[in-house]
């Protein structure tokens, strides 16, 4: 596209004309609602730190998978990576201030803080309500605040202002992501809302544990029925508190007669216990162990933690990703969106040698691969690009293998010596 026609076409999120969307002068939506009305519980819960540390924790783990846009073969399933811009959004810049790790950090962060989130494509070549056919150039994590039938609500960063902006937008130019974890962590009855009333608690009783009090029962001589009596032992209290306050080693002297009985007992003793349950409820329900967090967890801890949390995570914004920025004629010529991880990354370096070993022989992977995978050079011996068993002669290679390049110039040397001395 010429410059005066990206220029005439291009389009901005926060210059929408109501017109353009077939809606008149006076923009009307519909009936509106602060929550989803496709979902019965849209409730926002503000974590606190226990909270924040989750969610931050997978966030990054989600940022460090890969998406790559990909033209994948119908014959032959190969994957052909496309030189779009949203392959450089998804991997290289997102907008002005994000790079494609930090807006998916961002992104699977505000998801689980709000339920459901919105991207916003900010600046296009084109106009979305004119054409599916058009080029994202920048986008955004937006806050859906009012929910329409055909239409969103969402406040998102203006860069051009420097200030959160409302702005509404068809839903069908949006992607909306939604926590697939919503049950547990931001229903109202979700395991997480009831950790941190919990919590809560348990942080009270500690600020009032430290505050000083000494929680007594002074037991007077006499009996305090009249007004008379209580003043008088008020005023006994008042002797008491002065003498602990003034004196060095807060110490205070009383009668004979009088009993003091110390309340040294917790109000609730199973509130820690509780609190412990639920948190390995939640890490359960997540998918998640405390190993996963301090750093000792197991090579299948972390696989069940990155399959049963992760994976679901990556899956769900993929697809909203594909159906939302992707056109029919693309999904149509094979164009999708596609996760990648380094699966040696959770591997001991004492396993590399061994399982490197076993993709060579079963003709899964070369050498240079390898070697690419564990992030040495690629190496300049013809067979290190060929796809065979080096433990098995030539002939018993299995049907399909490729014969590496050393074997074929030694084969070519025979056949050349065996023609020539038949001819002698």
């Amino acid at each position: 596209m010429k410059l005066n026609e990206r220029l005439k076409h291009a389009w901005n999120a926060f210059t929408v004309d109501d017109k353009i969307l077939g809606l008149g002068g006076s923009a009307y939506y519909g009936g509106s609602s602060s929550g989803n009305a496709g979902h019965k519980l849209s409730r926002r819960i503000t974590a606190n730190d226990f909270a924040a540390a989750i969610y931050n924790r997978i966030a990054m783990d989600v940022a460090m998978s890969r998406i790559h846009h990909v033209k994948v073969d119908s014959t032959t399933e190969d994957r052909t990576p496309m030189n779009s811009t949203l392959h450089d959004i998804l991997n290289v810049e997102a907008n002005i201030d994000q790079t494609g790790i930090q807006f998916m950090q961002d992104l699977v962060y505000s998801m689980f803080d709000e339920g459901v989130v919105a991207v916003v494509p900010v600046d296009t070549t084109i106009s979305p309500n004119v054409t599916g056919g058009y080029d994202i150039l920048s986008v955004r994590v937006g806050k859906i605040t009012q929910w329409f039938p055909q239409h969103v609500t969402v406040n998102v960063y203006n860069e051009a202002t420097g200030r959160p902006q409302e702005v509404t937008l068809l839903k069908a130019n949006v992607a909306i992501i939604e926590n697939p974890l919503f049950a547990v962590i931001n229903g109202p009855n979700a395991t997480l809302s009831r950790l941190l009333r919990k919590m809560t608690q348990l942080d009270a009783m500690d600020e009032l544990s430290a505050s000083g009090k000494l929680d007594l029962i002074v037991q007077t001589p006499s009996q305090v029925k009249t007004e008379l009596q209580q003043t008088n032992a008020l005023q006994r209290i008042e002797k008491m508190e002065q003498q602990l306050s003034k004196t060095r080693h807060g110490i205070a002297y009383v009668d004979g007669t009088e009993k003091i009985t110390q309340l040294n007992r917790t109000i609730n003793d199973s509130l820690p216990e509780d609190i412990q349950k639920l948190t390995q409820q939640f890490y359960n329900q997540l998918g998640l162990t405390e190993n996963v967090f301090n750093g000792t967890a197991s090579e299948a801890e972390m696989r069940g933690y990155y399959n049963r949390t992760i994976d679901p995570i990556i899956d769900g914004i993929i697809a909203e990703l594909v159906r939302k920025f992707l056109t029919k004629t693309a999904r149509t010529q094979g164009q999708t969106l596609e996760s990648y991880r380094d699966p040696f990354t959770l591997v001991p370096i004492e396993q590399i040698a061994e399982i490197g070993d076993a993709m060579k022989r079963n003709e899964i992977l070369t050498t240079n691969e390898i070697r690419s995978i564990i992030g040495y050079k690629r190496s300049d011996a013809p067979q290190a690009d060929a796809l065979y068993n080096p433990n098995m002669p030539e002939e018993k290679q299995p049907t399909g293998s490729i014969t590496p390049p050393a074997v074929d110039a030694t084969k070519a040397q025979l056949n050349g010596k065996n023609t020539k001395e038949q001819e002698g």
